[in-house]
C-alpha cells in the first residue's frame, strides 16, 4: 500500500518536474511513512511513498527492470505474486525480492497491460516505458484503490489522492458545480468525475495508455466480460462451493510481512470475517470496534460478545460527538472530496494503527453482493410498475408529480424517480438520491439542469437485460460501494497508514458469485442468508437469526447536541456565501429546520450538506 505520483512535461526541466512531485510526494507521507523515491526518466518524473507490507526491507520504489526500460510505481497489494512469481519463473523470469512490486513490473513484462486480468487483490499503478516513451496506467477492477490525473496538449500528472495534485501547484483547484450537484444527489462524486474542474478519476476496471500526448481508455474488467462458470444446481452445493470461495479469500487477504487485524462491528458481515480469519491463523487476532455512548446505535455488546467468541485481542473505542467536534477540521482535511460517510472509518483506522496492526481486514461488500440493503427489496417492486406509469397521459402524471415535489423529502424522491427512472438502471441510480432535484436546485446557485448519473449509459450497456437483483447488486458496488465506501474506506485508513483490505471485493468470488443462480444468492425477507448459511458453524450461535442493523452513527443526536455550535457556524449566511456555489438561504432553511425538529431522518442530509460547505471552504492543501 502506497501513494504514487507523476509528472510527464517537456516544458519542465527534471528539476522543475521533479519539485513538483516531491510536493506531491511529501503530501502523501501518511500513505508511505516506511520509504520514499523518485526517478527521473526522460520528460516523466515518478514517485512514491511506501508502507511496506510484503518483504518491507526491500521493494523500493520506483522499480525498474534490469534493463532500465520499465519503471513501476504501485499502490495496491497483489494478493496473488507468489502464485504469479512461481508462474514468471517458469518464462525465465528472476527476482531479488519478495515483493508484489517487483512480481507486478514481471507480470507487465510478460503480458503487458493485460497483467490486470492475472491480479487478485486491489491496485493503481503507473509503468513508464522508456523505449516507447509512453505510460501505462491501471486500476483494480472494483476500485479499492484510486487514481487521479490531470492531462491537457502539454502536461499529464497523476496521483494517488487529489490534495497530492493540488499540491503539485500545475492545476487550479477550481471546484467543478456539476460534481457539486452530483455530490448533492449521490453522497458523494461519482467517477468519473471529481469535485475539481478538469480533474478525473480512472475508472474502476479500466487502464489508460498515454503517448506523445495521446491518452486512450480501455476496459479491462466488465460485468458482461466475466467468463462463464458451472453454476450450483442446488443450494446446498450453492452453499459449499460459498464458503469455499469465503474460505479462499480469507486465506489470500490474510498474507502479509506485517501484523493484521480486522474491524468487529458485531454484526453478520465483520464477524463472517473474523470468525474465518480465527480457524485460520495461529496466534491470537486483534479485533477493533467502534462503540458510543448513544445505547441504542452502539453494538458494543454485540461486538465484544463475537470477540469473546472468537477469542480475539479486541479493543473497543468509544467516539463521541464532541471527538467530531474537536477533530471536525482534520477530517476535512483528510478528505479527497467531500463524502457524507467516512468518519466511522477513520477512527476505527485510527485505533487499529495504535493497536500495532498494519493491515486490518473489514467486511464492507458483504451488503452489495447478498442483498443487505433495502433496494433488493424496493427496486423489483417498483420497476414493473415504471411502465405503466409512463403509459399515463401527461395530464395525469403532472399533477401528481407536482403534489409529490410540494410533500416531504421521500414524496420528493419518489417525484424524481417517477419522472426520470424509466427502467431498472435509472431506478437503480436514483434510489440511493441525498436531496431530491428539487431540493438541489434550491441549494445551488445558479442551478443546474438535471442529469443522469454519469455512469448511466455506460454499466446499463454492460448490465443489459440482467435479473433486478443483479442489476442492483451492481449498481450498490459500482454507485455507493465504490464512489462512497471505498473511496472514504481508502483515505480515511491511509491517513493513518493503515492498509484496510477488503475479502468481499474479491474478484474470483465476485466473477463465481455473479453467475450463481439469484434464488440461491437471495431470500425475500432474509437478507443476506446465503452468507449465514454458509457459515452457520463459523458464526456465534444466534447471530443468523439476529435482526440486521445498519451500522449508522449518531448524528441524529450529535448535531443538535455536540455539533451544534460547529453547524451554526457552517450554516452562516457568511460561510455559506464564501462558496460561491450555494444558497445562504436555502442552506440556512435545510439547518433551521432540523433545528426545529421538523424531521429526525435528515440528519444526513444536514450532515453532508455541512460537510460540503466546509470543503468548499477549506484552503487548498
Amino acid at each position: 500500500m502506497c501513494g504514487i505520483a507523476g509528472l510527464i512535461d517537456r516544458g519542465q526541466s527534471a528539476e522543475e518536474r521533479r519539485e513538483r512531485v516531491s510536493r506531491m510526494c511529501e503530501s502523501m507521507r501518511h500513505r508511505g511513512p516506511d520509504d520514499g523515491g523518485i526517478a527521473d526518466l526522460g520528460p516523466v518524473t515518478l514517485g512514491s511513498r511506501r508502507l511496506a507490507i510484503f518483504d518491507p526491507a526491500h521493494g523500493r520504489q520506483p522499480m525498474q527492470t534490469p534493463d532500465g526500460r520499465f519503471t513501476i510505481v504501485f499502490n495496491g497489494a497483489i494478493l496473488n505474486f507468489r502464485d504469479l512469481k512461481a508462474r514468471l519463473h517458469l518464462f525465465g523470469f528472476t527476482f531479488r525480492t519478495d515483493c508484489d512490486t517487483e512480481v507486478l513490473l514481471a507480470a507487465y513484462v510478460h503480458w503487458g497491460g493485460d497483467c490486470v486480468k492475472e491480479l487478485r487483490g486491489m491496485f493503481a499503478f503507473a509503468v513508464w516505458d522508456a523505449r516507447d516513451e509512453s505510460l501505462f496506467l491501471a486500476r483494480d477492477p472494483f476500485g479499492i484503490k484510486p487514481l487521479y490525473f490531470y492531462r491537457d496538449r502539454e502536461t499529464l500528472l497523476f496521483a494517488s489522492e487529489l490534495n497530492a495534485l493540488v499540491a503539485a501547484r500545475v492545476i487550479q483547484a477550481e471546484f467543478d458545480p456539476q460534481a457539486v450537484t452530483d455530490y448533492l444527489a449521490y453522497i458523494a462524486v461519482p467517477t468519473p468525475r471529481t469535485i475539481y474542474r478538469h480533474v478525473r478519476s480512472l475508472r474502476p476496471g479500466e487502464t489508460a495508455s498515454w503517448k506523445s500526448g495521446l491518452m486512450q481508455f480501455r476496459r479491462s474488467w466488465t460485468f458482461s466480460g466475466i467468463a462463464a462458470q458451472p453454476a450450483a444446481k442446488s443450494r446446498a452445493e450453492f452453499t459449499a462451493q460459498l464458503r469455499f470461495q469465503l474460505e479462499q479469500s480469507i486465506a489470500v487477504h490474510r498474507v502479509a510481512d506485517v501484523p493484521v487485524g480486522a474491524f468487529l462491528s458485531g454484526g453478520l458481515d465483520s464477524s463472517a470475517i473474523v470468525g474465518l480469519m480465527a480457524r485460520q491463523g495461529a496466534g491470537r487476532l486483534k479485533t477493533f470496534s467502534l462503540a458510543f455512548e448513544e445505547p441504542e446505535l452502539s453494538e458494543a455488546t454485540e461486538a465484544a460478545a463475537t470477540a469473546q467468541y472468537y477469542g480475539t485481542d479486541h479493543e473497543t473505542f468509544i467516539l463521541r460527538g464532541a471527538d467530531v467536534a474537536r477533530d471536525f477540521d482534520t477530517l476535512i482535511a483528510s478528505m479527497d472530496q467531500p463524502s457524507g460517510d467516512g468518519v466511522n472509518t477513520f477512527y476505527v483506522a485510527r485505533a487499529a494503527r495504535v493497536g500495532s496492526v498494519t493491515v486490518a481486514l473489514s467486511g464492507l461488500g458483504g451488503d452489495e453482493l447478498f442483498g443487505g440493503y433495502p433496494s433488493f427489496r424496493d427496486v423489483p417492486r417498483l420497476a414493473p410498475w415504471l411502465r405503466v406509469w409512463h403509459l399515463l397521459s401527461a395530464s395525469v402524471r403532472e399533477p401528481i408529480l407536482a403534489r409529490l415535489s410540494r410533500g416531504e423529502t421521500r414524496h420528493q424522491k419518489l417525484a424524481d424517480i417517477l419522472r426520470y427512472a424509466r427502467d431498472v438502471h435509472a431506478l437503480s441510480s436514483l434510489q440511493r438520491r441525498l436531496f431530491s432535484q428539487s431540493a438541489a436546485e434550491r441549494l445551488l446557485r445558479p442551478p443546474l439542469p438535471p442529469e443522469t448519473h454519469p455512469e448511466l449509459h455506460r454499466l446499463s450497456a454492460d448490465l443489459g437485460a440482467d435479473d433486478a437483483f443483479r442489476v442492483v447488486s451492481a449498481w450498490e458496488l459500482r454507485n455507493y460501494m465504490g464512489n462512497l465506501l471505498l473511496r472514504d474506506s481508502d483515505v480515511m485508513s491511509m491517513r493513518h497508514s493503515l492498509e484496510l483490505r477488503v475479502p468481499f471485493v474479491d474478484r474470483p468470488l465476485i466473477e463465481w458469485l455473479w453467475q450463481q443462480p439469484t434464488r440461491f444468492k437471495f431470500t425475500p425477507g432474509r437478507p443476506k442468508s446465503a452468507l449465514a448459511d454458509a457459515l452457520a458453524d463459523v458464526l456465534p450461535p444466534g447471530m443468523a437469526a439476529r435482526r440486521k442493523r445498519g451500522f449508522t452513527l449518531p448524528f441524529a443526536q450529535w448535531l443538535r447536541r455536540d455539533l451544534r455550535p460547529l453547524m451554526d457556524d457552517i450554516f452562516s449566511p457568511a460561510s455559506v456565501a464564501r462558496t460561491g456555489l450555494l444558497s445562504p438561504e436555502a442552506a440556512a432553511d435545510v439547518w433551521q429546520r432540523y433545528r426545529a425538529r421538523t424531521d429526525d431522518r435528515a440528519w444526513s442530509r444536514v450532515w453532508s450538506l455541512g460537510v460540503l460547505i466546509a470543503f468548499l471552504n477549506r484552503r487548498p492543501a
